[in-house]
Protein backbone atom coordinates (compact mmCIF):
# COMPACT_ATOMS: atom_id res chain seq x y z
CA UNK A 1 0.00 0.00 0.00
CA UNK A 2 1.34 3.41 -0.91
CA UNK A 3 1.93 6.10 1.70
CA UNK A 4 -1.02 8.30 0.65
CA UNK A 5 -3.31 5.24 0.72
CA UNK A 6 -2.19 4.43 4.27
CA UNK A 7 -3.00 7.96 5.37
CA UNK A 8 -6.39 7.89 3.66
CA UNK A 9 -7.48 4.64 5.32
CA UNK A 10 -5.95 5.13 8.73
CA UNK A 11 -8.79 7.06 10.39
CA UNK A 12 -11.47 4.50 9.61
CA UNK A 13 -9.20 1.60 10.37
CA UNK A 14 -8.17 2.63 13.87
CA UNK A 15 -11.73 2.19 15.10
CA UNK A 16 -11.59 -1.45 14.08
CA UNK A 17 -8.17 -1.90 15.61
CA UNK A 18 -9.40 -0.87 19.03
CA UNK A 19 -11.95 -3.67 18.93
CA UNK A 20 -9.29 -6.16 17.80
CA UNK A 21 -6.82 -5.13 20.48
CA UNK A 22 -4.18 -4.55 17.84
CA UNK A 23 -2.78 -1.21 18.88
CA UNK A 24 -1.90 1.17 16.08
CA UNK A 25 -0.90 -1.32 13.41
CA UNK A 26 -2.13 -0.76 9.88
CA UNK A 27 -1.97 -3.74 7.51
CA UNK A 28 -0.69 -2.84 4.10
CA UNK A 29 1.48 -0.14 5.71
CA UNK A 30 3.99 -2.67 6.99
CA UNK A 31 7.35 -3.11 5.33
CA UNK A 32 7.56 -5.06 2.10
CA UNK A 33 7.89 -8.79 2.61
CA UNK A 34 5.38 -8.76 5.47
CA UNK A 35 7.58 -7.27 8.18
CA UNK A 36 6.67 -5.17 11.22
CA UNK A 37 3.68 -2.88 11.51
CA UNK A 38 3.49 0.89 11.46
CA UNK A 39 4.98 1.15 14.95
CA UNK A 40 7.94 -1.07 14.00
CA UNK A 41 6.80 -4.10 16.00
CA UNK A 42 5.69 -7.55 14.82
CA UNK A 43 1.94 -8.01 15.26
CA UNK A 44 0.75 -11.17 13.53
CA UNK A 45 -0.34 -14.32 15.39
CA UNK A 46 0.81 -17.49 13.64
CA UNK A 47 -1.39 -20.47 14.53
CA UNK A 48 0.54 -22.90 12.28
CA UNK A 49 4.15 -22.78 13.43
CA UNK A 50 6.09 -25.99 14.06
CA UNK A 51 8.69 -26.72 16.67
CA UNK A 52 10.91 -29.80 16.92
CA UNK A 53 12.20 -30.35 20.46
CA UNK A 54 15.08 -32.71 21.15
CA UNK A 55 12.78 -35.46 22.45
CA UNK A 56 10.82 -35.48 19.19
CA UNK A 57 13.99 -35.48 17.08
CA UNK A 58 15.37 -38.43 19.05
CA UNK A 59 12.09 -40.35 18.77
CA UNK A 60 11.94 -39.84 15.02
CA UNK A 61 15.54 -40.94 14.54
CA UNK A 62 14.94 -44.04 16.66
CA UNK A 63 12.00 -44.91 14.42
CA UNK A 64 13.90 -44.18 11.18
CA UNK A 65 11.92 -41.02 10.44
CA UNK A 66 13.94 -38.12 9.09
CA UNK A 67 13.69 -35.24 11.58
CA UNK A 68 13.15 -31.63 10.63
CA UNK A 69 15.91 -29.13 11.35
CA UNK A 70 14.67 -26.46 13.77
CA UNK A 71 15.80 -24.15 16.58
CA UNK A 72 14.22 -21.51 18.78
CA UNK A 73 16.55 -18.89 17.36
CA UNK A 74 15.66 -19.77 13.78
CA UNK A 75 11.96 -19.47 14.64
CA UNK A 76 12.49 -16.07 16.21
CA UNK A 77 14.42 -14.82 13.19
CA UNK A 78 11.67 -15.98 10.85
CA UNK A 79 8.98 -14.42 13.05
CA UNK A 80 10.75 -11.06 13.02
CA UNK A 81 11.08 -11.18 9.23
CA UNK A 82 7.42 -12.04 8.72
CA UNK A 83 6.06 -9.61 11.33
CA UNK A 84 4.88 -12.36 13.69
CA UNK A 85 4.53 -11.32 17.30
CA UNK A 86 3.41 -14.69 18.67
CA UNK A 87 3.57 -18.24 17.32
CA UNK A 88 1.40 -21.06 18.60
CA UNK A 89 3.78 -24.00 18.37
CA UNK A 90 3.02 -27.62 17.55
CA UNK A 91 5.13 -30.50 16.20
CA UNK A 92 5.10 -31.35 12.49
CA UNK A 93 3.95 -34.73 11.17
CA UNK A 94 3.89 -37.57 11.91
CA UNK A 95 3.01 -36.45 15.43
CA UNK A 96 2.47 -39.07 18.10
CA UNK A 97 1.48 -41.84 15.74
CA UNK A 98 4.30 -44.36 16.14
CA UNK A 99 5.66 -46.62 18.86
CA UNK A 100 3.75 -48.55 21.52
CA UNK A 101 1.34 -47.06 24.05
CA UNK A 102 3.96 -46.40 26.74
CA UNK A 103 6.27 -44.79 24.19
CA UNK A 104 3.52 -42.50 22.88
CA UNK A 105 2.49 -41.37 26.35
CA UNK A 106 6.07 -40.50 27.25
CA UNK A 107 6.66 -38.78 23.93
CA UNK A 108 3.56 -36.61 24.36
CA UNK A 109 4.69 -35.60 27.85
CA UNK A 110 8.25 -34.86 26.71
CA UNK A 111 7.10 -32.75 23.75
CA UNK A 112 4.62 -30.79 25.86
CA UNK A 113 7.08 -30.11 28.66
CA UNK A 114 9.69 -28.97 26.14
CA UNK A 115 7.11 -26.66 24.55
CA UNK A 116 6.08 -25.29 27.94
CA UNK A 117 9.73 -24.48 28.67
CA UNK A 118 10.01 -22.54 25.40
CA UNK A 119 6.86 -20.61 26.34
CA UNK A 120 8.08 -19.87 29.86
CA UNK A 121 11.34 -18.50 28.47
CA UNK A 122 9.57 -16.25 25.92
CA UNK A 123 5.87 -16.02 26.83
CA UNK A 124 5.09 -13.13 24.50
CA UNK A 125 6.63 -14.85 21.46
CA UNK A 126 5.53 -18.47 21.86
CA UNK A 127 2.42 -20.28 23.08
CA UNK A 128 1.84 -24.03 23.18
CA UNK A 129 -0.66 -26.25 21.42
CA UNK A 130 -0.20 -29.49 23.35
CA UNK A 131 0.08 -32.92 21.73
CA UNK A 132 -1.86 -36.05 22.69
CA UNK A 133 -1.32 -39.80 22.20
CA UNK A 134 -4.74 -39.63 20.55
CA UNK A 135 -5.20 -43.33 19.73
CA UNK A 136 -4.96 -43.97 23.50
CA UNK A 137 -8.08 -42.66 25.27
CA UNK A 138 -6.82 -42.96 28.84
CA UNK A 139 -3.43 -41.48 27.96
CA UNK A 140 -5.05 -38.62 26.05
CA UNK A 141 -7.41 -37.71 28.88
CA UNK A 142 -4.49 -37.65 31.31
CA UNK A 143 -2.42 -35.48 28.95
CA UNK A 144 -5.31 -33.06 28.37
CA UNK A 145 -5.51 -32.49 32.12
CA UNK A 146 -1.76 -32.13 32.57
CA UNK A 147 -1.13 -29.92 29.55
CA UNK A 148 -4.08 -27.56 30.03
CA UNK A 149 -4.15 -27.40 33.84
CA UNK A 150 -0.49 -27.76 34.81
CA UNK A 151 1.44 -26.58 31.75
CA UNK A 152 -1.22 -23.97 30.88
CA UNK A 153 -1.16 -24.83 27.18
CA UNK A 154 -3.36 -22.65 24.99
CA UNK A 155 -4.98 -25.55 23.19
CA UNK A 156 -4.48 -29.00 21.71
CA UNK A 157 -2.68 -30.08 18.53
CA UNK A 158 -3.86 -33.20 16.67
CA UNK A 159 -2.98 -34.98 13.47
CA UNK A 160 -5.87 -35.65 11.07
CA UNK A 161 -5.79 -39.42 11.53
CA UNK A 162 -4.47 -42.05 13.91
CA UNK A 163 -4.11 -45.72 12.98
CA UNK A 164 -6.33 -45.18 9.97
CA UNK A 165 -9.14 -43.55 11.98
CA UNK A 166 -10.14 -39.93 11.54
CA UNK A 167 -10.88 -37.44 14.31
CA UNK A 168 -14.66 -37.83 14.05
CA UNK A 169 -14.59 -41.61 14.53
CA UNK A 170 -16.87 -42.52 17.47
CA UNK A 171 -14.02 -44.47 19.09
CA UNK A 172 -12.51 -41.04 19.87
CA UNK A 173 -15.64 -39.50 21.34
CA UNK A 174 -14.55 -39.83 24.98
CA UNK A 175 -11.65 -37.51 24.14
CA UNK A 176 -13.84 -35.12 22.17
CA UNK A 177 -16.31 -35.02 25.06
CA UNK A 178 -13.59 -33.80 27.41
CA UNK A 179 -12.29 -31.25 24.90
CA UNK A 180 -15.86 -30.03 24.43
CA UNK A 181 -16.35 -29.73 28.20
CA UNK A 182 -13.26 -27.54 28.35
CA UNK A 183 -14.30 -25.52 25.27
CA UNK A 184 -10.83 -26.25 23.93
CA UNK A 185 -9.21 -24.84 20.82
CA UNK A 186 -8.03 -27.81 18.74
CA UNK A 187 -5.57 -27.25 15.91
CA UNK A 188 -5.28 -30.04 13.34
CA UNK A 189 -2.53 -30.92 10.88
CA UNK A 190 -2.56 -33.52 8.10
CA UNK A 191 -0.38 -36.58 8.34
CA UNK A 192 0.36 -39.34 5.85
CA UNK A 193 -2.86 -41.40 5.64
CA UNK A 194 -2.56 -45.16 6.04
CA UNK A 195 -4.51 -45.68 2.82
CA UNK A 196 -2.14 -43.94 0.46
CA UNK A 197 1.50 -44.41 1.44
CA UNK A 198 3.66 -44.66 -1.66
CA UNK A 199 0.75 -44.21 -4.06
CA UNK A 200 2.65 -41.59 -6.12
CA UNK A 201 6.34 -41.97 -5.19
CA UNK A 202 7.47 -39.37 -7.74
CA UNK A 203 6.05 -36.49 -5.61
CA UNK A 204 5.96 -35.80 -1.91
CA UNK A 205 3.05 -37.64 -0.26
CA UNK A 206 1.87 -34.36 1.24
CA UNK A 207 1.73 -32.61 -2.13
CA UNK A 208 -1.63 -34.32 -2.66
CA UNK A 209 -2.57 -36.36 0.38
CA UNK A 210 -1.89 -33.69 3.01
CA UNK A 211 -4.73 -31.35 2.05
CA UNK A 212 -6.95 -34.30 1.15
CA UNK A 213 -6.46 -35.78 4.62
CA UNK A 214 -7.54 -32.50 6.19
CA UNK A 215 -10.78 -32.73 4.21
CA UNK A 216 -11.23 -36.39 5.17
CA UNK A 217 -11.07 -35.57 8.87
CA UNK A 218 -13.49 -32.64 8.44
CA UNK A 219 -15.91 -34.99 6.65
CA UNK A 220 -15.58 -37.53 9.46
CA UNK A 221 -16.41 -34.91 12.09
CA UNK A 222 -19.45 -33.67 10.18
CA UNK A 223 -20.89 -36.89 8.75
CA UNK A 224 -20.22 -39.08 11.80
CA UNK A 225 -21.88 -36.52 14.04
CA UNK A 226 -18.97 -35.33 16.18
CA UNK A 227 -19.06 -31.70 15.05
CA UNK A 228 -22.69 -31.30 16.10
CA UNK A 229 -22.41 -33.48 19.22
CA UNK A 230 -19.43 -31.52 20.58
CA UNK A 231 -20.22 -27.94 19.48
CA UNK A 232 -17.95 -26.16 21.94
CA UNK A 233 -14.70 -27.46 20.47
CA UNK A 234 -13.13 -24.71 18.39
CA UNK A 235 -11.55 -26.55 15.45
CA UNK A 236 -8.72 -25.09 13.35
CA UNK A 237 -7.98 -26.81 10.03
CA UNK A 238 -4.74 -26.33 8.12
CA UNK A 239 -4.07 -25.16 4.57
CA UNK A 240 -7.32 -23.25 4.00
CA UNK A 241 -9.39 -26.36 4.66
CA UNK A 242 -7.54 -28.63 2.27
CA UNK A 243 -9.74 -29.48 -0.73
CA UNK A 244 -13.04 -28.91 1.11
CA UNK A 245 -14.06 -25.70 -0.76
CA UNK A 246 -13.63 -27.47 -4.11
CA UNK A 247 -15.75 -30.49 -3.11
CA UNK A 248 -18.55 -28.61 -1.36
CA UNK A 249 -21.29 -29.47 -3.86
CA UNK A 250 -20.52 -33.16 -3.44
CA UNK A 251 -20.99 -32.94 0.32
CA UNK A 252 -24.15 -30.91 -0.05
CA UNK A 253 -25.53 -33.62 -2.31
CA UNK A 254 -24.49 -36.26 0.23
CA UNK A 255 -26.27 -34.31 2.96
CA UNK A 256 -29.53 -34.14 1.01
CA UNK A 257 -29.64 -37.53 -0.66
CA UNK A 258 -28.84 -39.51 2.49
CA UNK A 259 -30.92 -37.30 4.82
CA UNK A 260 -28.22 -36.49 7.36
CA UNK A 261 -30.45 -34.70 9.87
CA UNK A 262 -29.45 -37.14 12.59
CA UNK A 263 -25.75 -36.23 12.35
CA UNK A 264 -26.03 -32.70 10.93
CA UNK A 265 -29.08 -31.28 12.69
CA UNK A 266 -27.93 -27.71 11.99
CA UNK A 267 -26.82 -28.44 8.45
CA UNK A 268 -23.49 -28.84 6.71
CA UNK A 269 -22.88 -25.14 6.16
CA UNK A 270 -23.47 -24.34 9.83
CA UNK A 271 -20.54 -26.56 10.80
CA UNK A 272 -18.28 -25.38 8.00
CA UNK A 273 -18.85 -21.76 8.99
CA UNK A 274 -18.05 -22.51 12.63
CA UNK A 275 -14.69 -24.10 11.84
CA UNK A 276 -11.51 -22.01 11.62
CA UNK A 277 -9.01 -22.27 8.76
CA UNK A 278 -5.37 -21.20 8.61
CA UNK A 279 -3.66 -19.71 5.57
CA UNK A 280 -0.53 -21.90 5.53
CA UNK A 281 0.13 -23.04 1.96
CA UNK A 282 -3.43 -22.06 1.13
CA UNK A 283 -2.76 -18.33 0.77
CA UNK A 284 -2.60 -18.12 -3.02
CA UNK A 285 -5.45 -16.41 -4.83
CA UNK A 286 -7.30 -19.54 -5.97
CA UNK A 287 -7.37 -21.15 -2.53
CA UNK A 288 -8.32 -17.93 -0.74
CA UNK A 289 -11.15 -17.10 -3.12
CA UNK A 290 -12.52 -20.64 -2.90
CA UNK A 291 -12.41 -20.60 0.91
CA UNK A 292 -13.93 -17.13 1.29
CA UNK A 293 -16.71 -18.08 -1.11
CA UNK A 294 -18.09 -20.48 1.52
CA UNK A 295 -17.01 -19.11 4.92
CA UNK A 296 -16.70 -15.59 6.42
CA UNK A 297 -13.38 -13.79 6.90
CA UNK A 298 -13.94 -14.07 10.66
CA UNK A 299 -12.96 -17.77 10.46
CA UNK A 300 -9.60 -17.31 8.71
CA UNK A 301 -6.36 -17.31 10.73
CA UNK A 302 -2.81 -16.42 9.78
CA UNK A 303 -0.60 -19.50 9.52
CA UNK A 304 2.83 -19.99 7.94
CA UNK A 305 3.77 -23.71 8.21
CA UNK A 306 7.26 -22.73 9.38
CA UNK A 307 9.89 -24.21 8.87
CA UNK A 308 8.38 -25.64 5.68
CA UNK A 309 7.28 -22.25 4.33
CA UNK A 310 8.26 -18.60 4.45
CA UNK A 311 5.85 -16.36 6.32
CA UNK A 312 6.61 -13.42 4.03
CA UNK A 313 5.17 -15.35 1.10
CA UNK A 314 1.95 -15.79 3.06
CA UNK A 315 1.78 -12.13 4.01
CA UNK A 316 2.58 -10.93 0.49
CA UNK A 317 -0.14 -13.10 -1.06
CA UNK A 318 -2.69 -11.96 1.52
CA UNK A 319 -1.80 -8.33 0.81
CA UNK A 320 -2.38 -8.94 -2.92
CA UNK A 321 -5.65 -10.80 -2.37
CA UNK A 322 -8.03 -7.85 -2.63
CA UNK A 323 -8.93 -7.89 1.07
CA UNK A 324 -9.81 -4.71 2.92
CA UNK A 325 -7.46 -3.35 5.57
CA UNK A 326 -9.86 -4.45 8.31
CA UNK A 327 -10.12 -7.96 6.86
CA UNK A 328 -6.34 -8.24 6.61
CA UNK A 329 -5.93 -7.28 10.24
CA UNK A 330 -8.64 -9.75 11.25
CA UNK A 331 -6.73 -12.55 9.52
CA UNK A 332 -3.32 -11.40 10.72
CA UNK A 333 -4.35 -10.95 14.35
CA UNK A 334 -7.93 -10.12 15.30
CA UNK A 335 -9.57 -13.50 14.63
CA UNK A 336 -6.90 -15.27 16.68
CA UNK A 337 -7.51 -12.90 19.57
CA UNK A 338 -11.10 -14.13 19.75
CA UNK A 339 -9.77 -17.65 20.26
CA UNK A 340 -6.87 -16.63 22.50
CA UNK A 341 -7.99 -13.35 24.15
CA UNK A 342 -5.15 -13.43 26.70
CA UNK A 343 -2.70 -12.70 23.86
CA UNK A 344 -3.94 -9.09 23.84
CA UNK A 345 -1.65 -8.51 26.79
Amino acid sequence: MKTHECVATRRGFLTGLAALGAGTLLPGCQTSGGGAGADGKPFRIDVHHHFVPDAYTAAMKANKIRPVKWSVQASLEEMDKSGTATALISPPPPGITFGDEAFRRKLARDINEAGAKIVSDRPTRFRLMASLPFADIEGSLAEISYSLDTLKADGISLMTSYNGKYLGDPTHWAILEELNRRKAVVYTHPTTPACCRGIQPYVSINAVEGPVDTTRTMVSLMFQGGAAKFPDIKWIFSHSGGVTPFLLSRYQREEVEKDRKNVLPNGLMHELRKFYYDTAQGHHEGALKALLAIIPVSQVLYGTDYPFWDGRKVSDDLAKGGLSAADLMAIDRGNALRLFPHLKA
